[in-house]
């Protein structure tokens, strides 16, 4: 994920409470040429004495605030949203995307997948959309940004036209994560019947009538899947450094059959014996920060936390609302987690899932100084700076 933005000159991060992989100190960040130069804990810490460098360094004052890496969002549509508000109102991209990116840093997040969906062929779901919006990432991750941009395609395995347009994507290198899904009646997170029916109607705009008819071509399509096809297409990804993952895994039967696809992360697994059968197996298990903020599944589903706890969850996205994130973080301390695990599941976890810890994900010197400043107010973490790469891209200062 390349980002084209200059690195700042030299920063110091003073007085935080610093969260680092395995532990929590008080002390410095020291910042030079977009990296992370040295980090003094406080009892390095002379605070009558500075260093010419220091003198001249921008320096924040995080008074005491946390100071966490930036967060990384393996699995986040949201961005869909941005572009279609309600259904069938579409906004132009680049104003949809250039407004988001500002939003993500305001919550801390500086790598977002966006994640994009070779779906039911509606809306941003369709092949000619998604392929516009990739495309457009792509190009303004190289002009400018403000954090950094990846893309995340979710391959619905009944999409039985999209595997060339999934092809050319990962030969040009503008894919960084591939998953694969079934979304279809009485399938995972659809189990339920006319629980598929339902969503349709609600997400794209449609009418009895017309989902009856598109569930009719979905199970259709479905009968028609090439699994052996599927697996050809994983293993392309595999072959160019691209993280594979299954989504909605409820079985150790499904597991098994996304182990068969090379994935290495489960998304959702929607019990606690799927989620501790794919952990078992060495996979990373990634849960919705969503979940854990409201207390449980929208959809009745694993409650995240409790996967958490029983130890057979280590990543979190933000999947639908880019604002828990931050929010899952001590949300799982008050529960009991420590601040490190908790912090580590939204930075170290999918950065080592997605092959970029080398450079990203913890606050170590020589890693990318991709970092937050987050104070709570009235007990809700709220993002006072976020550091992309030496640079500050976005400040706040309470009034009063």
């Amino acid at each position: 994920m390349k980002r084209a933005v200059m690195m700042g000159k030299r920063m110091i991060i003073k007085g935080g409470t610093i969260v680092l992989p395995e532990s929590v100190i008080r002390g410095d960040i020291v910042v030079e040429n977009g990296a992370i130069a040295a980090i003094r804990s406080g009892s390095d810490l002379d605070t009558d004495r500075f260093d010419a460098d220091d003198l001249s360094a921008e320096t924040i004052d995080a008074n005491g605030d946390w100071v966490l890496p930036g967060l990384i969002d393996m699995h986040c549509d949201a961005i869909e949203k941005e572009v279609e508000p309600r259904p069938n109102t579409l906004f132009p991209l680049e104003m949809a995307f250039l407004q988001f990116e500002r939003k993500l840093a305001g919550h801390g997040i500086t790598t977002m997948l966006h994640s994009l969906s070779l779906g039911v062929g509606l809306s941003l779901r369709g092949e000619h959309l998604v392929g516009e919006m990739i495309r457009l990432i792509a190009s303004m991750r190289e002009e400018r940004a403000v954090i950094r941009h990846g893309v995340h395609l979710r391959y619905e395995v009944s999409h039985l036209t999209g595997f060339d347009l999934a092809q050319r994507l990962m030969s040009e290198g503008l894919l960084d994560y591939v998953s694969l899904m079934d979304h279809a009646p009485g399938q995972g997170q659809y189990h339920r019947p006319g629980a598929f029916e339902r969503y349709v109607m609600k997400n794209q705009g449609v009418g009895l009538e017309e989902v009856v008819t598109i569930v009719e071509e979905l199970q259709e399509r479905r009968a028609r899947v090439d699994w052996n096809k599927l697996k050809a297409l994983t293993a392309q990804a595999r072959e160019h450094g691209i993280a594979v993952a299954s989504h909605d895994d409820d079985s150790a039967e499904s597991v098994r059959r996304s182990l068969d696809f090379g994935a290495t992360v489960s998304e959702f697994p929607l019990n606690l014996e799927t989620a501790s059968y794919a952990y078992a197996r060495g996979m990373g298990v990634c849960i919705g920060a969503p979940n854990i903020v409201r207390g449980g599944s929208h959809d009745g589903n694993l409650k995240a936390s409790q996967a958490v706890r029983e130890g057979v969850a280590d990543i979190l996205c933000s999947d639908y609302h880019p604002a828990s994130l931050l929010h899952s973080i001590f949300v799982l301390e008050s529960e009991g987690i420590p601040l490190s695990q908790a912090v580590n599941m939204a930075t170290l976890n999918p950065a080592k899932a997605l092959g970029r810890s080398e450079k990203i994900g913890s606050l170590e010197p020589g890693k990318q100084a991709d970092l937050i400043v987050v104070r709570k107010v009235r007990d809700i973490p709220l993002v006072r700076h976020t550091i992309v790469g030496g640079t500050l891209v976005h400040a706040t200062r309470d009034m009063g």
